[in-house]
């Protein structure tokens, strides 16, 4: 099998309204962006890119010893999309790559072995793409005219009955290069790669997500 050249993606903007410099907050003694520059160390990606704006996490970024890409205002605005962010990292990159993995900084917990078992999926089923998705459990419903209106059960129903629904937990992506070239993440043939993992939960965009991390972290690593 070909080895493909891998390169990871880590966006890590300065701002941040509801958890101001959350991606500089430190998690269990280390800065959230640096979980993430950890975790591609481990797994022998051939190249590790972080894109901001910010100069403090650009310093953090050179002390670990990963490249850093300076990002133009405009895509560190609210609305600039985080595949416009991988291609800008593509396109001022002097080497091609075939894969390109985003590890985005406020999922900073995953499982140990994921990456490597999600890229030996993604090389062996010739995916265009791969996302991590965890099953949820919980029921669902709709208000329409001041009525609940059960979505994806009957009243009564038990939850161990219910039919999978799953969830986007971005835990990572995994995507051609050309993908992203052609402003995408996500191709046709893509494979939602299931994490049932209690690192899944976490998405860190308040305080109290920050916490909820600390406790994880805590309680599977101490």
């Amino acid at each position: 099998m070909k080895k493909l050249k891998t390169i990871a993606i880590i966006p890590a903007r300065g701002g941040s309204k509801r958890l101001p410099n959350k991606n500089l907050l430190p998690l269990n003694g280390i800065p959230l962006i640096v979980h993430s520059i950890n975790y591609a160390k481990e797994n022998n990606i051939d190249k590790i890119v972080v894109s901001t704006e910010d100069r403090t996490i650009k310093d953090i970024a050179l002390k670990n010893n990963v490249e850093v890409l300076d990002r133009p205002k405009h895509l560190a605005e609210d609305n600039a999309t985080t595949v416009s962010v991988m291609k800008h990292v593509l396109e001022h990159n002097k080497e091609i790559f075939d894969t390109v993995i985003l590890l985005q900084p406020t999922n900073p917990l995953r499982p140990v072995n994921l990456l490597k078992e999600a890229l030996q999926k993604f090389k062996e089923g010739n995916y265009d793409s791969l996302m991590t998705v965890t099953r949820n459990h919980q029921k669902f419903g709709k208000i329409v005219h001041d009525r609940f209106e059960p979505y994806n059960y009957n009243i009564g129903q038990r939850s161990q009955n219910l039919e999978p629904l799953y969830y986007e937990n971005g835990l990572l992506y995994i995507t051609k290069a050309s993908l992203v070239l052609e402003n995408k993440i996500l191709g046709e043939n893509n494979h939602p790669f299931i994490v049932n993992h209690p690192f899944a939960s976490v998405d860190i965009d308040t305080k109290e997500d920050f916490e909820y991390a600390a406790y994880l972290m805590k309680r599977h690593f101490e």
